[in-house]
């Protein structure tokens, strides 16, 4: 067995819609397509003995065995390894359910698809389940454990923190989408202008200076004494001298509390300190966390954590330190471990609670009670091995939230109101909280500016509580309000057009509009990046920026069967049309396979969004079938039979009518321009622009986008260079026109030349060329189309040949170009640049060029250059006196002579 490929995917994905974090391992399994489980012998008993969880794993009704009885039957090692990457990340403690194995094209070769949890731990689980396979098969040893160990470590070093995962989970719930910035707890929760950010307990909304505040702990108690709030007195102290000399003069009286100002977790805090030898090694411990120290008095009592979220009172829990109870036989080391064994307990965050470690402060301890880890405990003698109550050091928790006297809840309040915390956590120690709480019998110690959620949300004891509810009222009061409008564009041809006129009228509309194309990624107006942006991590680029509050995103094949979509779902999602380019990529080989990779787009509407579908193709229409959500149509024809059964049902349409772009809702018509008059329609010559048109409108429509705003959007969109590069970009020289278009498949040559069939021009004259990667036939038939379109053609080679050699690429071209006209003049000069400068300089009068490109930008300036000096020379030969134009007098030129935007003296 050998990996071949594996992908992760992130979002929505060609295997499923709704399981969004996918591995998807492309597996051969070699000589073992003809031996299945129940021909390799011992294998099904070797399995079950290496993993007997295993046994709970389901594989379909008609086995209720689950996955024992089929390896006992005979299944092929794919879905073998899918269960044990599953199982594996399981016994690591992450939740992973899903898997699918399905065949490929290719004998022997399997997709392995299955969940994953943490992204490093899915990649690590998948090639670790094709060796623990490969061991039972040959009958070797093999270590799970270490797997299993490994696994955790990942999780632990990557898994979020238990409070942001509260968040976390409680944004999903709420159907809030939210991004981890990489391996960090940032979490942007929420889309645009619309987002809030968050890093564990701490918001994008919290106080700067109230975090500032809380981390001085002496500064602090300043602040809340003035407001009356009963805190301990305290000093604070750089160096022993000036300890010495506080507790000589008795600024500070015994017992007292030694901690350092600005630490946390309970790092370096000594309590109930009684002489100067304990307080010189207190303060010690106190400076490895900082240089300056605080002498607090002493306040006996019970340890209590209030939490405040956006300024109410949400829990309090009823903290003890972390401790053993003797046995009378065991040592203390002996019961620290038994405590530890508790599976609650886990390094750091790792868990509910924290194991218990031995440290210089829980030695000091010790030794003041003369006592050593050797040491057996009288049963039933406690020992608290820590100074303080923090459930980081392994201390335990219990809700108290129910007895908290209502003056005690004010004064919590009031001091997150003082310190403007939005959220917080303040220490209290205190005899009893279902009494007012004053200096007599208790004080406020110290206040957290982030405090840890886990002591609430899983205590030892009482009543869980959901403080991450609270927490995302105060960010999203309405959870919808998390977003901003997504139009997703997908489809063969016409994605990018449909999704640069989308952003105008939304731009029209006065929404600050980002949008992704095959030309870069877009913020309000203006290129960010450019190249290739159709995938999920531009998606994602456009909806993390906090200045746009709508987003149009083109979608394409390739992203969605990399790595999924970049977005959870949209408000309306456009099907455009469905052709053959690009099969034979990626494992997508027919045209059915195509359709349901552009179908996750469609899938990713919300329920209540519409979907709109070409309704004059036949593959799209029928997406509608597996859809759940509201669907709209487009048709080129107003009589179309699926549209005016849609719209006898009251959806939403969009059609041409007496040369009239109409949208609808059920019999109400709208009128939104003359074809002819609109831009972008080329004086209603460019059909493929039209059909770009169409679903636009009607989503500019669905959105209630003023009627009038539409109207001036289409008025003030044009097909240029600057609205829409690439696209059917028209530049008028002084004797012929040559047009760039990006048109690269079978379909989009189809679309020029019903434009060019409309265009008068004696001469007409193509540039070609095709993707390397695409298959014979679809070369071929550019050829033939080109053929019919052209009366001279030029080939050309693109830079990334993706696989074949020019030479190839060439004779499949020409082969095609012959079938349909034998004679047709043909040259082939590799460079498009050159070829581009041989078109223009043997350019008839009155010629149409038509350059197909793939590199627009390029394509672009060096058109622009060449039109520049034309235009120069013309004026310089100009007869002024007659103010003719005589072309024999024209000096032939080379755009390289020049530097863009500075014209040759030639």
């Amino acid at each position: 067995m050998k990996e071949l490929d594996i992908k992760v995917m992130r979002g929505a994905n060609y295997w499923s819609n709704y399981r969004k974090q996918l591995i998807v391992l492309k597996l051969d399994i070699e000589e073992l397509e003809i031996l299945p489980t129940n021909k390799i012998e011992g294998f099904a008993e070797r399995l079950e003995q290496l993993i007997p969880s295993l046994y709970g794993h389901t594989c379909s009704e008609k086995h209720e065995g689950g996955l024992f009885e089929r390896v006992k039957e005979g299944t092929w090692m794919g879905h073998v390894v899918e269960h044990i990457a599953l199982e594996i990340q399981s016994l690591a403690g992450m939740d992973c359910g899903f898997g699918r194995t399905r065949s490929t094209q290719i004998k022997g070769v399997y997709n392995v698809v299955f969940s994953f949890e943490i992204e490093e731990a899915g990649l690590y689980a998948g090639r670790a389940a094709i060796d623990i396979a490969a061991a039972l098969i040959k009958n070797a040893p093999y270590d799970i454990e270490k797997d299993i160990t490994t696994l955790k470590n990942i999780k632990s070093k990557n898994g979020l923190g238990p409070s942001t995962q509260a968040i976390v989970d409680e944004a999903r719930l709420l159907n809030i989408p939210y991004k981890r910035m990489d391996n960090s707890s940032l979490v942007i929760l929420g889309q645009g202008s619309n987002q809030k950010k968050i890093r564990a307990a701490m918001t994008s909304l919290t106080s700067g200076i109230g975090i500032e505040m809380a981390g001085d702990k002496e500064d602090t108690k300043k602040l809340l004494s003035q407001f009356y709030i009963p805190v301990p007195k305290g000093i604070v102290v750089y160096d022993e001298e000036e300890l010495l000399k506080c507790i000589e003069n008795k600024d500070i009286v015994f017992p007292i509390v030694i901690k350092p100002i600005d630490g946390n977790h309970g790092r370096g805090i000594t309590i109930n300190v009684k002489t100067v030898d304990e307080a010189l090694v207190a303060f010690k411990i106190a400076t490895k966390i900082s240089s300056g120290v605080i002498l607090e008095e002493f306040i006996e009592g019970f340890d209590y954590r209030f939490l405040v979220i956006n300024y109410k009172m949400v829990a309090v829990a009823k903290r003890t330190p972390a401790m053993v109870m003797g046995d009378g036989k065991s040592t203390i080391q002996q019961l620290i471990n038994q405590v530890n064994a508790d599976p609650k307990r886990g390094d750091g965050h790792e868990k509910v609670l924290t194991t218990i470690k031995v440290d210089e402060i829980t030695r000091n301890i010790l030794a003041k009670k003369d006592l050593t880890l050797a040491t057996v405990l009288p049963l039933g003698e406690i020992l608290f091995l820590k100074d303080t109550a923090n459930i980081s050091s392994g201390g335990t928790s219990r809700d108290v939230t129910d007895i908290v006297h209502p003056h005690n809840k004010l004064l919590v309040e009031r001091i997150a109101s003082i310190l403007n915390l939005d959220i917080c956590g303040i220490d209290v120690v205190a005899s009893d909280i279902n009494v007012p709480i004053t200096r007599v019998v208790g004080g406020v110690v110290e206040v957290n500016a982030c405090p840890g959620l886990r002591m609430h949300l899983n205590p030892s004891k009482g009543m869980a509580r959901n403080v991450a509810q609270p927490i995302l009222e105060m960010l999203f009061p309405n959870p919808m309000d998390a977003r901003i409008p997504i139009i997703a564009v997908t489809g063969t041809n016409g994605k990018t057009t449909t999704t640069r006129l989308i952003a105008h009228l939304a731009q029209t509309e006065n929404y600050k509009v980002g949008f992704t194309t095959t030309d870069g990624i877009y913020i309000q107006g203006k290129e960010i990046h450019s190249g290739d942006c159709t995938g999920p991590k531009s998606a994602e680029v456009v909806l993390l920026d906090p200045t746009i509050n709508f987003a149009v995103l083109e979608t394409a094949r390739g992203g969605i069967l990399r790595s999924g979509l970049g977005y959870d779902e949209c408000d309306i999602s456009i099907v455009t049309n469905i052709t053959e380019d690009h099969l034979g990529l990626k494992g997508i080989d027919t045209i059915v396979e195509m359709a349901k990779v552009k179908a996750v787009v469609a899938k990713s509407t919300k329920k209540e969004g519409h979907c709109i579908l070409n309704a004059d193709d036949e593959l799209v229409y029928n997406m509608r079938e597996d859809l759940d959500c509201n669907i709209a149509l487009f048709s080129m024809q107003s009589d179309n039979p699926y549209l005016l059964a849609h719209a006898s049902k009251g959806g939403y349409t969009a059609f041409i009518e007496k040369e009239y772009v109409v949208v609808s809702k059920g019999s109400w018509k709208n009128r939104i321009g003359k074809v002819a008059n609109i831009p972008l329609s080329m004086n209603g010559r460019a059909v493929c622009m039209i059909k770009n048109i169409l679903p636009a409108v009607l989503a500019a429509f669905i959105q209630k986008f003023d009627i009038e705003k539409i109207k001036e959007g289409l008025n003030t969109f044009y097909p240029s260079p600057e609205q829409t590069p690439g696209r059917m970009n028209i530049f008028n020289f002084p004797h012929f026109d040559l047009m760039i278009d990006y048109a690269h498949n079978t379909d989009g040559f189809l679309e020029l030349k019903k434009f060019l069939d409309k265009t008068e021009a004696p001469i007409k004259v193509g540039i070609i060329s095709v993707a390397g990667d695409r298959r014979d036939d679809d070369i071929r038939n550019i050829g033939k189309t080109s053929a019919q379109m052209f009366d001279q053609i030029i080939i050309r080679h693109d830079k990334d040949l993706r696989g074949r050699n020019a030479e190839s690429i060439t004779t499949l071209l020409t082969e095609g170009i012959h079938h349909e006209n034998s004679s047709i003049v043909i040259n082939v000069i590799p460079d498009e640049e050159e070829a581009i400068q041989y078109a223009i300089d043997n350019a008839k009068k009155n010629t149409f060029i038509t350059l197909s490109t793939d590199d627009v930008k390029g394509s672009i300036e060096y058109v622009k250059k060449a039109l520049i000096l034309i235009e120069t020379n013309l004026t310089k030969h100009t007869n002024r006196a007659n103010n003719k134009f005589d072309a024999q007098q024209l000096t032939p030129l080379k755009v390289n002579d020049i530097s863009f935007g500075m014209i040759s003296k030639q």
